[in-house]
């Protein structure tokens, strides 16, 4: 995978599926990109208009708590965030980004403030603060998910492939 870049926007602990995209626009729309205009619209109103292409979300732990819903991971990518950067995921947020193709990288996140410029690069498993010039080792994904990541996500995979191909 290339290495990404853009801005930090940072949020807390605990965001929900419902503060990434609340459930009463999910059934108005199924256009991802209609929808993304409503990205974390409850915790910080405009968000969506913030973003540049490859911006990050950047978040403390327990990120994508709350109901199963696709839709979350799709409005990030939809919105433009290149990847969301988090101490830690919860587990069904974090399959779904798989599946989708939208990167998650855990790693301590305390020593990013709102507008950094980082660098990711999830091969090597590091974020690269530019702005502060400090190098943060993440946890690793497996070569699997690179693989699938890479791919575009695992329904990507399953539409090249036909199923499994992760040799």
């Amino acid at each position: 995978m290339e290495e990404m870049k853009g801005k930090a926007h940072v949020f807390g602990k605990n965001i929900n599926t419902d503060y990434i995209i609340a459930g009463k626009y999910k059934f108005k729309s199924l256009d991802m990109k209609d929808l993304s205009t409503h990205l974390m619209e409850d915790l910080r109103p405009g968000f969506y208009k913030e973003i540049e292409k490859g911006d990050f979300i950047v978040a403390a732990e327990n990120f994508g708590m709350g109901s199963s819903r696709e839709q979350a991971p799709l409005v990030i990518q939809a919105a433009g965030c290149s990847a969301v950067i988090a101490k830690s995921f919860a587990r069904i947020f974090y399959r779904n980004c798989i599946n989708v193709g939208l990167p998650l990288i855990e790693c301590d996140t305390s020593g990013i403030e709102e507008g950094d410029v980082l660098r990711v690069d999830l091969e090597k498993g590091v974020v690269l603060n530019i702005t502060k010039g400090k190098e943060v080792k993440t946890t690793p994904l497996p070569k699997v998910m690179l693989k699938i990541l890479s791919e575009g996500g695992l329904a990507e995979h399953f539409k090249k492939y036909g199923g499994f191909n992760l040799d």
